[in-house]
């Protein structure tokens, strides 16, 4: 018999009393877990530095070193591990003050029903999974916001400013300009930060999964339904839940989320049972929410709780003073990956990436620099490398090749959306103003 969400979890069950150890090791192994046991604290951070384990289960009061003490070590050194503490029913303040110091959860002492334990361990593991997926995903290093444009500045400073609140943030933008990397600041910059960061795309799933997602469900409750399944929402416990394409949504899912929205809590799909919601949300859409209430398609009383604090994330082709910098950030990123960490882009590439209109945002820059890293001859990527690429999505009939003609046009282009301000054109195409005049006067622009 295997328990939900267990699937051979490593466990380090700590007690120093025999019998009660014992029967916790049981109770886990016949769930299908990996564990070990042992009588101590100073016992458990020996094999915490001799294996790895994805959840311990501890007493709170023992010798040479107690739980709390083990708690403490375990999240300066593994903070990947999930802690779940055991204490006694008179001491349950001392269970209290161990979540808020970052174990996962308690059990009361005596542990009499060995689904209780299983169940606790199998929510831990589930959680733990779901920090090691997230770390996958996550790039090495967050990506930077923006990098010292004016529309990102402001924008880096109204996000920081929101962060510091619970306040539910609503980003709207094109598809592709970064509201993902706006979610992930407003929640790195929060007091959250250390807590879950949990994305779902409410596009990418069909009514009926994203319910299930969203919610959970209970055993039993469809089709394929084996066993309990706590959702996204109910992981992102403590943390910030990134609503993304919130207008895909159904009126069906619009009406659930409102009571969670209101009420902070929910039921699992054919459950009966409350679940609590401590979630710091944030939402994003490129649709136009306001139109879709026009015509019905969205609730009314569900935007207005979602857009409590409404930003704007800025196109790609408003803030071209960041194509540069953001392309040569994507590239190293893309390199590394291809196994060419060398690779670069050259003088004449940069000045062609700079006057793309970029219609597809920062996703579109991310694809064609990886398709030209793929097909890139040598340690360079050169303009003429990127001219297929770009054909057709260039502000002009035709993208420049040799690096004359590049210059040429970026220079016209900066002038055209500053009025003519030679200093804020410099300022924008990353060149000081004297050596913008020589400039002027090679290529004759008046």
């Amino acid at each position: 018999m295997t328990a939900a969400g267990s699937d051979g979890g490593s466990v380090l069950v700590v007690d120093d009393e025999e019998g009660i150890r014992a029967f916790l090791t049981d109770a886990l192994r016949d769930a299908g877990h990996v564990v070990t046991a042992v009588g101590d604290g100073m016992a458990a951070v020996g094999e915490i530095a001799r294996r790895a384990f994805h959840v311990i289960v501890t007493d709170l009061q023992m010798p040479k070193m107690d739980g709390a003490a083990l708690l403490a070590e375990v999240r300066r050194t593994h903070p990947d591990i999930e802690v779940i503490v055991l204490t006694g029913r008179g001491s349950i303040g001392s269970a209290v003050e161990a979540m808020k110091q970052g174990a996962f959860d308690y059990l009361e002492k005596p542990v009499e029903s060995p689904s209780a334990l299983r169940l606790a361990v199998g929510r831990a593991l589930e959680r733990h999974r779901l920090r090691a997926a997230q770390e996958i995903a996550r790039p090495a290093a967050e990506p930077p916001l923006g990098y010292g444009s004016p529309a990102m500045a402001t924008l880096e400073q109204t996000l920081r400013r929101v962060a510091a609140t619970n306040a539910t943030v609503l980003l709207l933008g094109d598809s592709g300009s970064g509201k993902e990397v706006a979610a992930r600041a407003v929640h790195r910059w929060s007091p959250r930060a250390a807590q879950p960061f949990v994305p779902v795309n409410c596009a990418a799933l069909s009514s009926e999964l994203l319910e299930s997602e969203l919610f959970g469900h209970e055993k039993g409750a469809f089709t394929g339904a084996h066993a309990r399944k706590r959702g996204r929402i109910e992981l992102a416990e403590g943390g910030t839940f990134f609503l993304d394409e919130v207008g895909e949504l159904t009126p069906g899912l619009q009406a659930k989320l409102l009571r969670v929205l209101q009420e902070k809590r929910f039921e699992r799909v054919g459950g009966q049972q409350t679940v609590q919601a401590d979630v710091r949300w944030i939402a994003a859409t490129n649709r136009s929410l306001p139109v879709m209430m026009e015509k019905g398609a969205f609730r009314e009383d569900l935007y207005h709780r979602l857009a409590v604090f409404p930003v704007r994330v800025p196109a790609l082709r408003d803030r071209r003073e960041d194509i540069g910098p953001l392309a040569e950030y994507l590239l190293s990123r893309i390199a590394a990956t291809l196994g060419n960490p060398t690779l670069t882009l050259s003088h004449d590439a940069r000045a062609a990436l700079a006057v793309a209109a970029w219609p597809g945002n920062v996703r579109e820059l991310a694809n064609v620099l990886e398709r030209s890293a793929i097909m890139a001859e040598g340690n360079e990527i050169r303009a003429s490398d990127l001219a297929w690429l770009l054909d057709g999505t260039t502000d002009g009939p035709a993208v420049p090749t040799t690096v004359s003609e590049i210059e040429r046009d970026a220079i016209v282009r900066a002038l055209a959306a500053t009025g003519g301000n030679r200093r804020r054109a410099a300022a924008r195409l990353g060149i000081g103003l004297r050596t913008l005049y020589e400039k002027l006067k090679r290529y004759g622009i008046g």
